[in-house]
């Protein structure tokens, strides 16, 4: 899912007003709060996954209360779903990009323009649903081969267990 110079420029106008007046965090705050490591926190950076509000003097990484739930809504999506960080990507940058939609509505604002706003949220909400649905497809499937499995397993244990009850006894 690429993004627009609209969608850019409406993510970042919109993040400049909500976090104006924001806390900011450092990173070993950050990494306390959402229980990752500092290093897993620049892994994160690195791929784009987030990207720190600000730097203070000498480089040092300051977050906001967003970038916070950012990482959360990762850590859930890699514990929940198991997902690559590349879906995983699309999935915090689709609600991203709704939250800024969100905050940066106008009621005045031309049919058009409000049409393809919320044409744009339809599209990453549907590619977020086909990332889910791919992944419960493969969850499905491995459900079924355990199952099959365990069914196999239980099979070949009875089997033993019949010919445990079919061998002579050393009382006999």
């Amino acid at each position: 899912m690429t993004q627009t110079s609209d969608e850019t420029s409406a993510r970042d106008t919109a993040t400049e007003a909500v976090d104006a007046d924001a806390a900011r965090y450092q990173i070993g705050e950050v990494a306390d709060r959402t229980g990752v490591t500092q290093r897993t926190l620049r892994f994160y950076e690195e791929r784009e996954l987030i990207t720190p509000a600000e730097r203070m003097e000498g480089g040092f990484r300051l977050y906001s209360e967003n970038d916070i739930e950012r990482v959360m809504l990762i850590k859930r999506l890699q514990e929940l779903l198991g997902l690559s960080l590349a879906d995983i990507k699309e999935m915090v940058d689709a609600e991203q990009l709704r939250d800024q939609i969100r905050a940066t509505f106008r009621p005045d604002r031309e049919l058009p323009a409000r049409r393809k706003r919320v044409q744009l949220v339809i599209d990453s909400t549907r590619r977020q649903l086909e990332i889910v649905e791919q992944k419960s497809q493969q969850l499905i499937e491995m459900r079924g081969e355990l199952r099959e499995r365990l069914v196999a397993l239980g099979t070949r244990a009875q089997e033993i267990e019949d010919a445990v009850s079919r061998e002579p006894t050393l009382s006999d």
